[in-house]
Order: C-alpha cells, then sequence, then structure tokens
C-alpha cells in the first residue's frame, strides 16, 4: 500500500468526522466526530512519517493522542454535567442558556 492510500482513507474519516460535527446535534456523536478527524489527522502524519522514514510524524501523533485523551476527560464531564443540569445532551439546549 502507498502513503496516498493512506491518506486517501483520512480524508474519508475526517469527511466523516466533520459531518458528524455539523449535523448532528447530539453531543456524543459530535464527540465522538471530533475524535475521528483526530484519528485520521494521526493516519496521515505516521503515513508521511513511515514514506519519509523519520520518526517526527509518529511522535508528533503520539502527542496529539496524548491532547485527545486529555480532551476526551474534560468533554465527558461536560457532558455529564450538562446532562444532570438538563436531562439532554442535545446541542441546542446550552444555546438557551445565554438569557
Amino acid at each position: 500500500m502507498t502513503a496516498m492510500s493512506f491518506v486517501y482513507l483520512a480524508a474519508i474519516l475526517f469527511a466523516i468526522g466533520a459531518a458528524a460535527v455539523l449535523l448532528r446535534r447530539n453531543a456524543i456523536v459530535a464527540f465522538m466526530g471530533v475524535e475521528l478527524m483526530l484519528n485520521a489527522a494521526n493516519l496521515v502524519l505516521v503515513a508521511f512519517s513511515r514514506m519519509y522514514g523519520e520518526l517526527d510524524g509518529q511522535i508528533m501523533a503520539f502527542f496529539v493522542m496524548v491532547v485527545a485523551a486529555a480532551e476526551v476527560v474534560v468533554g465527558l464531564a461536560i457532558i455529564i454535567a450538562l446532562f444532570r443540569a438538563r436531562q439532554t445532551i442535545s446541542l441546542d439546549e446550552p444555546a438557551e442558556l445565554k438569557g
């Protein structure tokens, strides 16, 4: 497999993640879309790192995974707090909190 096949796969994954974030109103689905976009970026980083024989892309992918893990912790805490306060995880509900 060539590196371009991985880039095409990553583009498809990124597009699916972006569509999930933009089109869905459920916070969990939008959250999974963001994670899918981060994984697509990791796939491109590792593919180019392997293509050029350098470890820089793999190291950057590792740091993206660390940031994604921290984002999961904070994001799920916010989603749980919103669910406990409003009994829904719809993304339209917090917009009504502005007053």
